[in-house]
């Protein structure tokens, strides 16, 4: 067996991770508009990821973000960011995520209900949108 083969049978199923990329003023994408651009710029380019974990959570949840509510999210993400941020605990309307701010993911999210008597920890700031 080559060694190819062998790294490739020992690799498990993909669980990929949804990107949101920032909103262009053009209507074209990054890839649409350059050919050539690499996966890696293309993830480089995302302002908001969310882990597998948020994503089932916003579906169990019946949480649904348009994409100027995800801006409004990454934007605030930014102001953790440039406050030293690690991780956060991001407040929109009646949604609590709490955020890697270095990676921007949100690595879970509860809706209103969820959230209370809820204590959060390992965070070491909060963001309110308003």
């Amino acid at each position: 067996m080559l060694v190819g083969q062998l790294a490739a049978s020992r690799l498990g199923p993909v669980q990929g991770r949804r990107t949101y990329p920032a909103q262009s003023d053009g209507g074209t994408s990054a890839a649409a508009s350059h050919p050539e651009t690499s996966f890696q710029q293309l993830l480089d380019q995302a302002r908001l990821k969310f882990s597998h974990h948020a994503e089932q959570r916003l579906q169990q949840r019946g949480i649904k973000l348009q994409p100027d509510q995800l801006d409004r999210i990454a934007s605030a993400v930014d102001q953790a960011e440039a406050k030293g941020a690690k991780d956060s605990l991001v407040l929109f309307r009646d949604i609590a995520m709490i955020v890697n701010v270095p990676n921007r993911t949100v690595v879970t999210a509860l809706d209103g209900s969820s959230m209370k008597e809820h204590v959060f920890t390992q965070i070491d700031s909060a963001v309110v949108v308003s």
